[in-house]
């Protein structure tokens, strides 16, 4: 620690997951993700530990962050949202502690709710990232929107929901293996 309790340590670059569709698997129905009810549930992607090993060996912080308007909602517990992040963060080998939770609905008109940057500039702070050289990795129009607002570059997991499309610019690639390898490519900044 530096001065006044400063961190002299130089910022790096991070990748922010969501987590539903992005880390773990959503059951879609409708053409819509909806996240695993229980801890129990949780079914990694594929690709979520070699995406996890990659980005620590090649220098990034990473951070969760994740909207669970299910709470608000009166359709998921709290306890029941810590249980799914522990157990994916207990598969990954992340730090519980780089999870970062929204448990609003738009109506609260918070600003961690994404596409508000809240969750993201949170996760930043703690990992000491520089947001000009990072990414947010998400499969909804949400996650884009959040890259956006903080200042990262956005990659968007293209899983074929029927919903709103994001706005651009971001990186559109069908997996999470493809998103790794932008941030490998040194694709950031906006």
């Amino acid at each position: 620690m530096g001065r006044e309790g400063q961190s002299t340590r130089q910022p790096v670059p991070a990748v922010f997951f969501d987590r539903d569709g992005v880390l773990i698997e959503a059951t879609v129905r409708d053409g819509r993700p909806y996240p695993p009810r229980s801890a129990d549930d949780v079914r990694l992607d594929p690709h979520a530990v070699d995406a996890v090993l990659s980005l620590r060996a090649a220098g990034f912080a990473l951070a969760v962050v994740t909207n669970q308007p299910d709470v608000a909602r009166g359709t998921a517990t709290a306890e029941a949202v810590r249980a799914v992040n522990a157990r994916t963060a207990e598969l990954l080998g992340i730090a519980p502690e780089s999870f970062f939770t929204c448990l609003h609905d738009d109506a609260d008109g918070c600003s961690c709710r994404k596409p508000g940057p809240g969750l993201v500039l949170r996760a930043a702070r703690h990992c000491g990232a520089d947001l000009s050289r990072s990414f947010v990795v998400g499969d909804r129009w949400r996650d884009v929107g959040t890259a956006h607002r903080a200042g990262c570059a956005a990659v968007w997991i293209d899983r074929g929901y029927r919903e709103r499309r994001p706005d651009p610019p971001y990186h559109r690639v069908p997996s999470l293996a493809r998103a790794v390898a932008v941030a490998l490519g040194g694709h950031g900044g906006r």
